[in-house]
């Protein structure tokens, strides 16, 4: 399952990079980038299904976009989105669309993966 985790710290990483730069409205999809912080040679050397389950992730965060953010903005009452941490931001999108779209996934994981994340 380790492969999971560095599959979600990628995808949070490269979510939290479009966000940064203000791309994040605007990307194509299927996006196909270079994670961020990663060279081609670091994502060449990547397990396949840490690639896989990384591109899977962002795609669907991308996809999906739209609602999450309306999700988050209903539920986050004292904070518009606009004003919560970028991290924070992106983890809370990851997990949302994880819990909402990736049924096979248990909640106490989601959860769990969210605070490992943010630890880190």
């Amino acid at each position: 399952m380790k492969s999971r985790h560095l599959a979600r710290a990628i995808a949070v990483q490269t979510l939290y990079s479009l966000d940064f730069n203000g791309n994040i409205h605007e990307c194509a999809l299927p996006y196909s980038d270079l994670f961020a912080g990663y060279t081609k040679a670091e994502q060449d050397a990547l397990e396949s299904d840490v690639v896989l389950y990384a591109t899977f992730l962002i795609n669907g965060v991308l996809e999906h976009l739209n609602e999450v953010d309306e999700m988050i903005s209903r539920f986050s009452s004292k904070r518009s989105i606009e004003n919560i941490n970028l991290v924070d931001r992106n983890i809370l999108r990851l997990s949302i669309y994880t819990l909402l779209y990736c049924k096979d996934i248990h909640p106490n994981i989601v959860i769990d993966e969210a605070v490992k994340l943010s630890q880190e």
